[in-house]
């Protein structure tokens, strides 16, 4: 005969799992897969631009068109990312990131046949704009599920010294990926072919970017309660949040301003092969700080840290400007790469505290769409600069780049004073 009595002994059993699970690590709470997957998934991202870039110029012969197209993923990345991910915060990340993924994944396929064949430059400036447009958003898309498992599944007491080290990896690994992209886009494109770097991307966002889509993680934020009101989207032209999507779009003009310059500076000196793999040294000191940006006292604020670090990265950026030797320059990356790390994780754990309620996928998004922005931008312009005007000239956008992180840094001082007072 069936017994009623085990009915009141659930909760206690509830209990004792919730207990568990706000003791485990942020690592078993989301699958030991989870993070090589979406660290992989997050690659054709910063590929892209690079990887465009590279192929239009050697199928056309022209930096000008190779700039323009380049500039075109940036905004169609721009103009669709957001939309991406609000449409995550309202159906669900799986329901979104599959078939976008796929269609990414189809384009990036179909787009050196394009190149290569008899289409107008028109049409390729159309299917660049497209593959900018259908953007899988990854980071900021692993950044809302990773915050979400925080915010539900861990213990109050854990949750913001783990939200600090995840925001700290989360930004380590956008920096990786974004030097690591475009170093995979040169060896690639100078051991094989320039069309096998955007073909690799292709095969990488089908594979990776599915299964990160697949994920169990991929169905935790829809349907949880604080995704179930969404804050006004008016909400998101907010100051304090306007102000941190600026200081990234820095980072990302500088990304881009900084990889091209360097690759007329190696050209000059007869190594323009060996530009990806002098760029890597910026990656050595950003991963290692902004992985140790979760041992920050708290009293050094994010503000702060966002100031200060970005005064580094400015200062490196003067000197980079003024170097005149392979190895000088090898130095003043690495000093620039202190900079960046700590400044991305500090611009990020700001976009995440000041998300309107609901729409946390949409702000990583906006933030994930500044940095891609600002590369194509600052690729362009400043490959056309170095073109017309030589080298020196471009050396110099890096350090006009870091003064709008600077700059930025200091108006979100000056507004976190005006909203205290």
């Amino acid at each position: 005969m069936l017994h009623t009595s085990p009915t009141p002994s659930a909760p206690a059993a509830d209990r004792t799992d919730t207990a568990t699970a706000g003791d485990a690590s942020l690592v078993s709470l989301a699958g030991r897969w989870y993070f090589p997957v979406a660290f992989i998934a997050r690659l054709p991202f910063a590929m892209m631009v690079v990887g465009v870039l590279t192929l239009v110029v050697a199928a056309r012969d022209s930096v000008a068109l190779g700039g323009v197209n380049s500039a075109s993923v940036g905004i169609g990345a721009a103009v669709f990312g957001p939309l991406v991910g609000a449409a995550a915060d309202r159906f669900g990340q799986r329901a979104v990131l599959v078939p976008v993924g796929l269609v990414n994944a189809a384009l990036l396929g179909a787009f050196p046949f394009v190149v290569s064949g008899s289409a107008p430059d028109l049409a390729v400036l159309a299917m660049a704009f497209c593959i900018g447009a259908s953007a899988p958003q990854v980071a900021p898309m692993s950044r809302t599920r990773l915050v979400a498992i925080i915010a539900q599944r861990m213990q109050p007491a854990r949750r913001e010294k783990t939200l600090s080290g995840t925001m700290a990896y989360e930004s380590a690994a956008d920096e990786t990926v974004f030097i690591i992209g475009p170093f995979l886009v040169g060896i690639l494109a100078s051991a094989i072919a320039p069309w096998v770097a955007v073909a690799g991307a292709s095969a990488l966002t089908f594979v990776f970017v599915t299964a990160f889509a697949l994920h169990p993680t991929g169905k935790l934020v829809l349907g949880q309660h604080e995704e179930l009101t969404q804050a006004p989207a008016r909400q998101l032209l907010r100051p304090r949040l306007v102000v941190v999507v600026v200081g990234i779009l820095g980072i990302g003009l500088f990304f881009g301003s900084t990889l091209t310059s360097l690759t007329a500076f190696m050209e000059t000196h007869g190594e323009a092969s060996q530009a990806g793999l002098l760029y890597g040294l910026m990656g050595i000191g950003s991963a290692g700080l902004a992985l140790g940006s979760a041992a920050f006292p708290r009293s050094f604020g994010l503000g702060w840290r966002w100031l200060v670090f970005g005064v580094v990265l400015l200062g490196g950026a003067i000197a980079f400007s003024q170097a005149d030797s392979v190895v000088a320059v090898g130095i003043v990356l690495a000093i620039m790469g202190v900079g960046i790390g700590p400044t991305l994780v500090a611009q990020y754990s700001l976009g995440s505290d000041r998300s309107p309620v609901g729409r946390s996928a949409t702000t990583m998004t906006i933030l994930g769409s500044a940095v891609i922005v600002g590369q194509s931008i600052a690729s362009a312009v400043t490959g056309d600069l170095a073109e017309q005007h030589g080298t020196s000239v471009a050396m110099v956008l890096p350090a006009a780049s870091a003064a709008v992180v600077v700059l930025a840094a200091v108006v979100n001082l000056l507004l976190r004073r005006r909203s205290a007072a």
